[in-house]
């Protein structure tokens, strides 16, 4: 059946690496006939309320943390605070410089640490440090508390991620992670409405401006969330937490029988040799081309607003007022979160990730070309920067497919992740202001270009990727499947024959020998 057929998840068919056809190479299940039982719909639907639903407020907590200084900005800071240069350019930067530099490390410590433990500490940390924003008097501390807070928050994304393939199959993933990333969009919908109603409602009580009573309540919020994760968060399989309430010794069982059906591994701790592995390896470089490019081609979309703003009507005026500067993208950010769910479920259900992802890409190129053109009818530039949200719908596909590729290796699954994502924020430190000018905005003439051969860069590697997967990473998988699969065997067939030497030993102590009894029935059937 080929890899578009559309079937039941729970049928998988076992590819051939030898002509490369079949679905990714993660469908190779010791199990292909299985069906999910309803114990297993069951333990399905807790992990998604308790740790899917987690992971989600998490991110939605911290992505709603990270826009709180630029409101904060807009609503007081910048008067308070004496901020009238570069500073809030440079609020970012030291968050990208904790957040780029410590991100690796942290995908190392979770598989020598408990995530329960781990994670949520990190949390608390950067929970508490939002707090620290409301006492800020100058932009020196803002500087040191940004950093801090990049350095925590830098475990937050790839840490769920992790958790999210160690607990999922193949056939469930992909989805997961898209609502998982959706989450963010929502923080982004939630984060404006929740900093306006704190200032409305807050703004000058007890003597304190509105823009710090905005850290105080998303610090509340944060401290909240992480103290929940000692509860929520399971671990792994084969270590899970004592402490997550909702996990039983039952689903603990079924998780561990999931992952042998899978041949998947659990985590083990990440060490010289995993990072020798993950820089050696093609699929790094390619995996961290496509998160990368797919990215900065949808980043224009962070400028909607000022082309927005741009805008002016037949009388001179602003065509929109200074609160649609903010809710006309809302409808991107609805997008985003539509199409990140829905294309990862149908990754899912078609058991494709490179044939979505090449999608994504050829439905990319024309928004591009509008916007490197740019003198066309104003509808046209809608379409592109709405269009642009699209393409920012792609990491969930991408880590799906690197699941897929390495099912028997979470520890490079780990390391990859923070590769990629290390590898973007250093990109975006210096190609951001390189690419989006402030002085060009909202034509920004050599940045739609580069972004236009980004994404034709990131084509070329989705074919190449695809190449390495079917010639190089299905066969690989494949073998080790069946020398897994073998092993386990010999392992069974040794038990097997020590319990039976066992009881031929406590036999002959009862003075009765197990190959008499043997005889005694064969001759007892044949006598019938």
């Amino acid at each position: 059946m080929p890899f578009w057929s559309k079937k039941n998840q729970n049928e998988v068919e076992v590819p051939d690496p030898e002509e490369g056809r079949g679905p990714s190479s993660a469908y190779l299940q010791a199990d292909p006939g299985h069906v999910k039982s309803a114990a297993e719909k069951r333990y399905l639907y807790k992990l998604d309320v308790c740790l899917l639903l987690f992971c989600c407020i998490s991110q939605i907590i911290k992505y709603i943390d990270q826009q709180n200084i630029n409101f904060a900005y807009t609503a007081g800071m910048q008067q308070d605070l004496n901020l009238y240069g570069n500073e809030l350019n440079l609020f970012t930067t030291y968050f990208n410089v904790g957040y780029c530099i410590f991100i690796i490390p942290s995908q190392i410590m979770i598989t020598w640490f408990r995530p329960a433990l781990y994670l949520s500490s990190l949390e608390l940390i950067w929970g508490v440090l939002t707090f620290c924003y409301a006492a800020t008097h100058n932009a020196s501390q803002v500087y040191a508390i940004r950093a801090l807070v990049g350095i925590a928050e830098s475990s937050a994304y790839p840490g769920a991620i992790t958790l999210l393939m160690s607990w999922y199959t193949p056939t469930e993933l992909a989805k997961r992670v898209g609502f998982y990333s959706a989450s963010q969009a929502m923080g982004g919908l939630m984060a404006s409405a929740l900093q306006s109603a704190i200032y409305k409602t807050l703004n000058g009580a007890h003597g304190i401006a509105g823009w710090r009573w905005g850290f105080i309540i998303n610090g509340i919020m944060t401290v909240v969330v992480a103290v929940a994760g000692l509860f929520f968060i399971p671990d792994y399989p084969d270590r899970p937490n004592r402490w997550a309430f909702w996990l039983t010794k039952d689903d603990c069982a079924m998780a561990t029988e999931r992952l042998t059906r899978w041949r998947r591994k659990s985590p083990k701790k990440v060490n010289l040799q995993t990072a020798k592995k993950v820089a050696l390896n093609p699929m790094t470089y390619h995996l961290a081309v496509l998160y990368i490019g797919f990215l900065l081609s949808g980043y224009g979309s962070n400028y909607f607003n000022l082309f927005l703003k741009s805008l002016k009507g037949p009388d001179g005026k602003a065509v929109w007022s200074t609160a649609m500067l903010s809710a006309v993208p809302i409808g991107g950010y609805a997008i985003n979160i539509a199409l990140s769910f829905g294309l990862s479920y149908i990754s899912d259900v078609f058991q494709t990730r490179w044939l979505i992802l090449l999608g994504l890409a050829i439905v990319g190129f024309p928004p591009l070309v509008i916007l490197c053109v740019w003198n066309v009818p104003v509808g046209a530039l809608y379409y592109a920067y709405f269009m642009l949200y699209v393409l920012q719908t792609a990491s969930p596909l991408v880590w799906a497919w690197m699941s897929d590729m390495l099912p028997r290796d979470p520890e490079q699954r780990s390391m990859i992740i923070g590769v990629c994502i290390a590898f973007y924020y250093a990109t975006n430190a210096w190609a951001n202001p390189l690419i989006y000018p402030a002085s060009e905005a909202p034509h920004y003439k050599r940045g739609w270009f580069a972004v236009l051969a980004l994404l034709i860069f990131s084509t070329l590697t989705i074919i190449s990727l695809r190449i390495y997967d079917v010639k190089v990473a299905r066969p690989r998988n494949y073998q080790m499947a069946l020398e897994a699969e073998e092993a386990q065997r010999e392992a069974l067939e040794a038990h097997a024959a020590q319990m039976v030497a066992e009881a031929d030993g406590e036999d002959a102590k009862n003075g009765t020998s197990a190959v008499v009894v043997s005889r005694l029935s064969a001759e007892e059937d044949r006598s019938h």
